[in-house]
Order: structure tokens, then C-alpha cells, then sequence
């Protein structure tokens, strides 16, 4: 060949690599020009059964270049060492397999739930490495691998965050325990060494994963658009690595691979040999979608049937729809249940409960406009999540508690000892001229709290409960006062 062409041709044997790499990585199938080897090649040449998905070669290329080291330190330390190794090998194995399951099937709506049947081995393996019985000088390494195996759940990982940080983040935890070791044998000669080398290569590991995922899973588990349905997967049906076997090279070759099946499917087309070679040519008197070519009296074209409109998203802060109605005695407890009462579940709007044992208590429970009227002696009253309801009752021995309700009024006709207000906004608290010297109300978190009594001439007051203070400093500790805005 001339000195002259020698140029040409390796940017040309260059350019025709780069082609192959990107067919290769957009998972493309060479032409039949492409399937055979160079005219040049007289070698035998490998000819895979079946040809290894670019996502899944990446990954045994991760596996030979980060895992198998970290295997052999871990037989390095020993008989016992080497078989978690094996065990944490069987862990990648298993991945291994769904990573293929990606590369065949397409995507179930549950992905989490649909994989975990194939995730048995995975499972098995890091079994038999947690209930492991090693040497007591081998605790630390075996908590930095469990720690480390937590990475392997990135196939159920949904973003955020991406497989390729969620894999990195697990580097802390793994490391608490490999750092214990690399102080623990540190300058102690070459048996040392290969402790401190089974946590390199075990950071390496982690963090080659975590290559991996971030060019070929960024936004989780990478499935095929165009596989099967994930429903026809059974477990087992993958697994191993593709078998190759030797061929001889054919006496005559076609083409070369990568850019010469590009210019072979040019030249198919220019030759007019194309896929569309055959069809025939739809005249535009044969295209009776036009209007101008339907014949008078023609039935109208029947149009499709529109698909339902989906279900309008509820909008935002609209109100849940809430449970059955309850109401009923539990005898364990001595406790009534009223539940998710309304104006329209009650009669006239009122929901009646009868007390007749002194130490029963009444839950209420998101209710909704209704008013509670309880009658006897109970122990106690708790209102819980309701909004604009009222409740009536007698007297109470304990207390009556508010919490996280809004808009409710609560009125006691004898006696209530105590009223716990939380996390409530908008309480009016009814209370009789007896009750005035013995009630007492203890409030937080909450707002527009008020209180009202009759007062000697039976006029009915109401008054602001504080919720504004003004806080000091005296003498090392912390003084409280009503702000002036309640006198």
C-alpha cells in the first residue's frame, strides 16, 4: 500500500469504529452486510448463539473488572472469607438476572412488586452471608459487607433519588466499619495489607456499580419498550452468560462490519431493492377518504367511539370522603365510638348518645357539621379531627379533650373539671356558672380560642383565651405573662 493512502485509511478504520461503538450502544442490529467478518480476516472468528445486550455485556464488564477483585481479597483473609466472597458473588449473580429481565420484558406498572418472585437468589445469598458463623477477628468485615449489600436494592429503586447516588450513599455506612479495619491492621506487615486491600477493593466496588448505573439505569431499572409483557416472565427462565462457540471464517465475505452494513443498506436503496420495493402506488382516485370521491347517499364513515374522559383529579385541599358511619359500645375499654357522623347520617342533624355507667368515655372522630349530644355521667370526652361540630354533655369526672379539630363548640350543663385544647383552631367552650371556680383549660398549639359563661344576672360573657404571651428573663429562668392585648 502507499505511504500516501496509509492516513486515509486509519482515519477511515476509525471512523468505521466509531459507527460499530454506536450501534452497539443504541442496541442496533448490523445488517446482513455487517454479520460477517472482514475479507481480510482469515482467523476463526466467535459466533455467539444469541448476541449480548449492550446493558448487560456493561455489566459483566463492571463484574470482571470491580467484583472479581473484591472476591479474591476476600479469599485472600482466609477458607471463611472466601466463601462470602462466593456468596457476595451469587448477590451479583442475581442482579444479574433482573438486569437481563430488563433487557427482554417491558416495563409492569409495579415494578417493586412484579420483580420480587426473581430476587429469591439475591435474597438466599445475602441469607447465608448474615447468619455467616466466622472468626470474632472477622466481625468488622462482616458488618462493612452487610452494610455494603444494602446497594443492591437499587433495582427497586424509584427516583429520587437515582440508582447511581442511592448506590453512593451506602459508602458511608460500609466505611464506619472498614475504617475499624484499616486502623485495626495498619502498618502490620504484609498480612495487613490485605485487610486494608479488602476494603479498597470493597469502596471500588461500590463505586463502579455506581458507574455502571449512571450511564446505563439513570432514572431507574432500564426496561424494553419493545419486549414481551412482564406478566409471560417465569423465575429461572434467565440467567448465565451467552455461550460461544468457534467457527471457521468463510472462503468469501460480503462486507465488513460497522460502517460497511451502513453503505450496503445505501446501496439497496439506490438500487431500488429497498423495503418498499413492490408496493403498489395509491392513484388519488383510489383515496376515498377525500371528500370530493364519496358518492352521494354513502353511509357517513362511522368515527370511532371517543374513550371515556379519565376521572377528574380531585383538586387541591377538596375535602377526603370519609369512612362508614359509626356508632357503638365497645365493652373492652367501656368506650363509645362516634365516627365520621354527618348532618345527613343523623336524624335532624343530632347523633344521640346514652351513657349509663359512670366510668365509660365517648371518642368522637371525624365528624363533619353534626351536633353530639351525650346523656348521663361519663368519665371523660375526647373530640379528635372534626370540623364545625358541636358537643353537649352532662358532666364529665376527668377532662374534656380537643385535638386537631377546627370550627367546633363544646358545652358542658354541670360540671367539667378540665378542658385540653391541641392543635385546634376555632374552639368556643360552654361552660355554667358552677363550673367557673373549679374548670381550668390547658391550650397549645392553637387559635381563636374562646370561653363563655352567664354571669349573676344570667347575661351570657364570652372572653378571649390567651394565645399571645410576652416572655422574660429573671433571675436564670424564664417568666411568663398574658400579652397586653388581653387587658
Amino acid at each position: 500500500m502507499s505511504d500516501q493512502l496509509k492516513p486515509l485509511c486509519t482515519i477511515l478504520d476509525d471512523v468505521l469504529q466509531r459507527l460499530a461503538n454506536v450501534e452497539c450502544k443504541l442496541g442496533v442490529t448490523p445488517g446482513e452486510g455487517a454479520a460477517a467478518p472482514s475479507a481480510a480476516s482469515a482467523a476463526p472468528a466467535v459466533v455467539e448463539d444469541e448476541e449480548v445486550h449492550p446493558r448487560l455485556a456493561a455489566y459483566d464488564e463492571h463484574a470482571a473488572r470491580a467484583l472479581a477483585p473484591f472476591v479474591e481479597s476476600c479469599a485472600a483473609l482466609g477458607p471463611e472469607m472466601e466463601g462470602v466472597g462466593a456468596s457476595v458473588r451469587a448477590v451479583w449473580d442475581g442482579v444479574r438476572l433482573i438486569v437481563e429481565l430488563g433487557t427482554r420484558y417491558k416495563r409492569p406498572s409495579d415494578p417493586a412488586v412484579a420483580i420480587q418472585p426473581h430476587l429469591k437468589p439475591c435474597q438466599d445469598a445475602m441469607s447465608k452471608i448474615r447468619t455467616a458463623r466466622l472468626d470474632r477477628k472477622f466481625d468488622w468485615h462482616l458488618k462493612a459487607i452487610m452494610e455494603m449489600l444494602a446497594c443492591v436494592s437499587w433495582v427497586v429503586v424509584t427516583p429520587p433519588p437515582a440508582p447511581s447516588n442511592f448506590v453512593k450513599d451506602t459508602i458511608g455506612a460500609s466505611d464506619f466499619w472498614a475504617n475499624k479495619v484499616r486502623k485495626e491492621y495498619r502498618n502490620k506487615g504484609e498480612e495487613g495489607e490485605k485487610h486494608v486491600k479488602f476494603c479498597g477493593e470493597m469502596k471500588a466496588l461500590v463505586l463502579d456499580l455506581s458507574a455502571y448505573l449512571k450511564e446505563y439505569h439513570l432514572s431507574g431499572l432500564a426496561w424494553n419498550p419493545h419486549g414481551k409483557d412482564f406478566s409471560e416472565a417465569k423465575v429461572g427462565e434467565v440467567g448465565g452468560a451467552p455461550k460461544a462457540k468457534l467457527a471457521a471464517a468463510p472462503a468469501k465475505t460480503v462486507g465488513g462490519g460497522g460502517g460497511a452494513g451502513i453503505f450496503a443498506e445505501l446501496k439497496k436503496k439506490q438500487a431500488g431493492d429497498s423495503a418498499a420495493t413492490g408496493l403498489k402506488k395509491v392513484t388519488r382516485d383510489q383515496q376515498t377518504w377525500r371528500n370530493e370521491y364519496k358518492k352521494a347517499g354513502d353511509a357517513p364513515t362511522p368515527q370511532p367511539a371517543a374513550a371515556p374522559k379519565p376521572a377528574a383529579a380531585p383538586k387541591f385541599g377538596a375535602k377526603k370522603p370519609l369512612g362508614p358511619p359509626k356508632c357503638e359500645y365497645q365493652t373492652r375499654g367501656f368506650k363509645w365510638n362516634v365516627e365520621n357522623q354527618t348532618r345527613d347520617t343523623c336524624e335532624n342533624g343530632v347523633c344521640k348518645v346514652e351513657v349509663a355507667d359512670p366510668k365509660q368515655q365517648v371518642y368522637i372522630y371525624k365528624c363533619d357539621n353534626v351536633t353530639i349530644q351525650i346523656t348521663g355521667k361519663l368519665k371523660s370526652v375526647i373530640l379528635d379531627s372534626c370540623t364545625k361540630c358541636g358537643v353537649v354533655f352532662d358532666t364529665a369526672i376527668s377532662a374534656c379533650e380537643v385535638v386537631n379539630c377546627r370550627g367546633v363548640q363544646v358545652q358542658a350543663t354541670n360540671v367539667c373539671p378540665s378542658f385540653s385544647i391541641d392543635k385546634t383552631d376555632g374552639i368556643v367552650v360552654h361552660i355554667t356558672n358552677e363550673a367557673i371556680a373549679t374548670s381550668s383549660f390547658v391550650t397549645s398549639k392553637s387559635s381563636e380560642m374562646n370561653v363563655s359563661w352567664p354571669d349573676e344576672n344570667g347575661e351570657i360573657k364570652e372572653a378571649p383565651i390567651p394565645e399571645q404571651f410576652v416572655h422574660k428573663l429573671v433571675n436564670g429562668s424564664v417568666t411568663s405573662q398574658v400579652s397586653d392585648l388581653y387587658h
